[in-house]
């Protein structure tokens, strides 16, 4: 026999407990990240595939040009601490790529529509993805870094400056995530999911990432001036490398802000419309 779902104000009796509904939904998309380790080894993969190229291909040649910029000595090992901020980045952007995923699978699925059903708060169906991302996020993270001090790069950065770039990152991850959920919720397949966060992905190439703003030409190197990975492309430099930061980490946390906060609000109405 099925069970009646759950619609309208709440039984007498029941209350909802978000936080524990929350921690379910987490621990069941932290389970689905074990299952399918195949998406997490995609994510991790495509970083690690742009740090070797970059390094070991490109970074004898683009070292030396950018010698004044990235070391006085220039070459390979230098242009390794000049890149190596932009892949962590795209580390966040392709992990929060597999959330809009995760988010548009849930939704074709009908596991959504079923979650729905049952007496559980509204809010932890996404606050489970998200941070579950986050959590995907930083282990991501630290593989690629790992990956990075393996090739060259040497940060100069104090336990401080780490600590403060983990909270860096923990904020830029959380504003990215919620945008992504927003385009995962959005998307009509799992295929259009995959596809529109590409941008995401792509900015790092159109700012400071890979060579300074400096060597663009001018409408290009405007847009890589004011676009939001520029700024966060700095902090994350500045911080790494014990250089000054200027107003690059509030213009980046100015950004972030607004991001998270577009995403939810976007997040929410299309959740509360699809109920």
């Amino acid at each position: 026999m099925s069970t009646p779902a759950l619609t309208g104000p709440a039984p007498a009796g029941l209350r909802f407990h978000p936080l524990r509904d929350s921690a379910t939904m987490l621990r069941r998309n932290l389970t689905r990240m074990l299952r399918y380790p195949s998406m997490t080894v995609t994510i991790v993969g495509m970083p690690v595939v742009f740090l070797l190229l970059f390094v070991y291909v490109l970074g004898g040649t683009l070292g030396a040009g950018l010698g004044g910029t990235v070391g006085a000595a220039g070459g390979r090992a230098a242009y390794a601490n000049y890149v190596a901020p932009a892949i962590i980045l795209m580390t966040v952007t392709a992990t929060v790529q597999g959330t809009a995923i995760s988010i548009a699978m849930d939704m074709t699925e009908g596991i959504i529509t079923r979650f729905r059903t049952m007496h559980i708060a509204r809010v932890s169906v996404l606050t489970g993805h998200v941070l579950g991302s986050m959590i995907q996020t930083m282990i991501s993270l630290a593989i690629v870094i790992g990956v990075a001090l393996l090739v060259g790069f040497r940060p100069t950065a104090g336990p401080g400056a780490w600590l403060a770039t983990a909270g860096f990152l923990m904020a830029v991850t959380f504003a990215l995530v919620w945008l992504c959920v927003a385009l995962g919720q959005v998307s009509k397949s799992v295929e259009t999911a995959s596809n529109l966060p590409m941008p995401l992905v792509l900015l790092p190439f159109l700012g400071s990432g890979f060579v300074p703003t400096d060597s663009m030409p001018a409408g290009l190197r405007w847009f890589a001036e004011y676009q939001p990975f520029t700024p966060i492309i700095e902090t994350l430099r500045g911080l790494l490398m014990d250089k000054p930061i200027g107003n690059n980490a509030w213009i980046a946390l100015a950004w972030c802000a607004v991001i998270a906060l577009g995403g939810y609000l976007w997040s929410k109405r299309l959740f509360d419309r699809e109920s």
